[in-house]
């Protein structure tokens, strides 16, 4: 079935135009909007609802064509219908002029429908639509309870935000312990879970509602502990397919536990962030981790970040490569100090401190996917030698 949005300044032609379009079991009407649009509003219509068609009023013949312009800029390859109520001959060359090939008048008669659907069907085979959107998609994993991975995701998203025409969106996908609501001192009521609930039919109106909006960056917190919510495949793909419509880089924090749902953000992830600190437990996880990881061919998109790292560490960057197999990435100093600082402003650690300005760069470091080739070199491994076997859950 063909997708739809219909603009029309007159409600109940627009009523008229969805009534006679639902009756041929051909399209779907995802939205209505009763004036012209905006660019900003073209933008988050089209990215929300992914239409086929634009059926677009030329009451106004200035404003429609203006908003033909529009819709070629956002929304390659949607094709636009022009609808009045009556077909007057000079109009129609007007439409003609603005690219509009096809014209719709009253009373929509079936016929008509299904002949001007039927060439517009030829053109989508031809030439499908084509909406912009971002691949910049990183999942922060921690190795295990209480390594930092939270307030890494929180720094870094809010780092890639503060880049110019940035708009990046961190999502808490930890139902278990998530902490974001927390750490920001949120108020808004609608978590993840109301955002999974409507995937399949969300728009740009109640996206605005679910999200709270802080410089640049849109934050989901992850509602009460729900450790028991089941969360559908569908749903996940779903949702990462509107996030990647519109936002420029999208966030996720994830438990550590290695749900089903949390492999699905992995495998939709550009990045895989393994984060750990230079300690016997957490690298044993790190690297239990990396081994399932593996098995489920995710291992060539995860990179491994060092967290709290001191001036004399217990294992040095070095032996923790040749434990993992992988090089570290990024390594994060300790600033107990400055991450309570910015845990009490409810806000992200300062960008003049050393760990912000850590923060930073690697967000620009990320944004251009500069990894580091991995070590041959494998010794330093028998202290870590353990039976293999597989991980029931990790924590975070």
């Amino acid at each position: 079935m063909l997708r739809s949005i219909i603009i029309c300044p007159d409600p109940g032609l627009a009523q008229r135009l969805e009534a006679a379009l639902l009756a041929t079991g051909e399209v779907a009407v995802c939205r209505t909007l009763n004036r012209y649009p905006n660019a900003i509003d073209i933008t988050r219509a089209i990215r929300a609802h992914t239409p086929d068609i634009v059926f677009l009023s030329f009451e106004s013949l200035e404003k429609a064509v203006e908003t033909v312009k529009l819709l070629d800029t956002e929304a390659t390859g949607v094709q636009v219908l022009a609808i009045h109520q009556q077909c007057d001959a000079n109009l129609l060359r007007e439409t003609m002029r603005a690219g509009v090939r096809e014209f719709l008048s009253e009373p929509f008669e079936r016929r008509q429908l299904q002949e001007s659907l039927a060439h517009v069907r030829v053109l989508l085979e031809r030439k499908p639509p084509s909406i912009d959107s971002t691949n910049q998609i990183f999942s922060f994993l921690p190795s295990k309870a209480g390594v930092g991975t939270s307030t890494i995701a929180l720094n870094v998203s809010a780092a890639i935000a503060h880049r110019p025409d940035t708009h990046v969106l961190l999502a808490d996908f930890d139902f278990n312990s998530g902490m974001m609501r927390f750490m920001l001192k949120l108020t808004n009521e609608f978590s993840v879970i109301d955002a999974l609930e409507h995937s399949l039919n969300v728009d740009e109106n109640l996206w605005s509602q679910l999200v709270t909006s802080m410089e640049g960056l849109d934050v989901l917190h992850a509602g009460r502990l729900n450790p028991s919510l089941r969360v559908e495949g569908a749903q996940i793909r779903a949702l990462v397919g509107f996030l990647r419509r519109n936002y420029q880089a999208v966030c996720f924090d994830l438990s550590g536990n290695l749900e089903r749902y949390s492999i699905e953000l992995m495998q939709e992830s550009k990045r895989v962030l393994l984060v750990c600190t230079p300690e016997i437990a957490s690298l044993h996880l790190a690297r239990e981790k990396l081994s399932y990881l593996r098995s489920l061919d995710l291992d060539g998109r995860v990179s491994v970040i060092l967290n709290r790292c001191h001036k004399r560490p217990l294992f040095t960057k070095e032996q923790v490569e040749e434990l993992l197999g992988l090089p570290v990435w990024k390594m994060f100093p300790n600033d107990y100090v400055g991450v309570n600082r910015a845990l009490t402003a409810a806000s992200w650690v300062a960008p003049e401190t050393e760990l912000g300005k850590s923060f930073a760069d690697f967000a620009q470091t990320l944004l251009e996917e500069r990894t580091a080739s991995r070590p041959e070199k494998r010794k330093f491994l028998e202290f870590f030698a353990v039976p293999h076997q597989t991980l029931a859950s990790g924590e975070k």
